[in-house]
């Protein structure tokens, strides 16, 4: 499918964190598809250098590890030199583990909150320094459907993606007199690599197959099919673009209806 062209998008800069692999590589390709010059912000530097290699039109890798601080602002402050800017920031990066409510370790707590949510407010308030100063710009965080109902076996990663929605609407309050839009998407079961662990892990916890639970999720999804990133990233281009002028605070559901409001 070829996608929209939003014209007032070219050339324009965009940072993705998390941008190597999965929903993050398509929202780059998705991007740099209307001409936006896009830097790929991944912890996995080589696999970043791949992608921008797959995007062409200037696009560049910088390292990152969205849990510290120094980490995020010498990787944004590069991305800037080497780009020539930026106007667009995607807080993309995410992980996930999961296990029992009852029976979670600090550890995985830590590590979802670390990158999930601390990850998104280091990149959403460096990144956003920056929009305010030049007086334009808009924000896309990557939140989830487990931001929206609560999930069983991911109660910490629900929580940490609760947290994004919340950071969200607080931030799009704040940075809207400032002219600066700031939304998230919501995806649902989407097909990348970090699904594909996920549905291994639930099917040992819940004593069943890989292939049951994947035929659940499609189950579970109104339009019957498993999602894709592409589906997620399209959504991502048009609130980036001015047709979405009026939109700020939304935490955008792309799940294929299985969660509709």
């Amino acid at each position: 499918m070829t996608p929209p062209v939003f014209s007032e998008l070219q050339g324009r800069r965009a940072f993705v964190t998390g941008g190597a692999t999965g929903i993050g590589l398509a929202i780059a390709k998705a991007l740099a598809a209307q001409d936006v010059v896009v830097a790929i912000a991944d912890i996995d530097i080589d696999a970043a250098a791949e992608a921008t290699q797959s995007i062409g039109k200037g696009a560049v890798a910088v390292e990152v590890d969205v849990r510290k601080r120094g980490s995020v602002e010498t990787a944004f402050i590069q991305a800037v030199n080497e780009i020539g800017g930026c106007d667009i920031v995607i807080a993309n990066a995410g992980v996930s583990t999961m296990q029992k409510a009852l029976e979670l370790t600090d550890e995985e707590w830590d590590f979802n909150f670390d990158v999930n949510t601390r990850g998104i407010f280091l990149t959403n308030q460096i990144g956003g320094r920056h929009l305010v100063r030049q007086g334009h710009g808009c924000i896309v965080n990557t939140a989830s459907l487990a931001a929206k109902v609560g999930a069983p076996l991911l109660a910490h990663y629900s929580a940490s993606k609760f947290a994004v929605l919340g950071w969200t609407q607080a931030l799009a309050r704040e940075l809207a007199p400032a002219g600066i839009r700031v939304n998230a998407v919501c995806p649902g079961f989407v097909k990348t690599g970090m699904q594909s662990r996920e549905i291994e892990w639930e099917a040992s916890l819940r004593g069943i197959s890989p292939q049951q639970v994947f035929d659940e999720y499609v189950g579970q999804t109104p339009l019957g099919r498993i999602e894709t990133p592409e589906d997620v990233a399209d959504v991502v281009v048009f609130l980036c673009s001015d047709s979405a002028r009026f939109m700020t605070g939304q935490g955008v559901n792309v799940t294929g209806g299985v969660y509709m409001t």
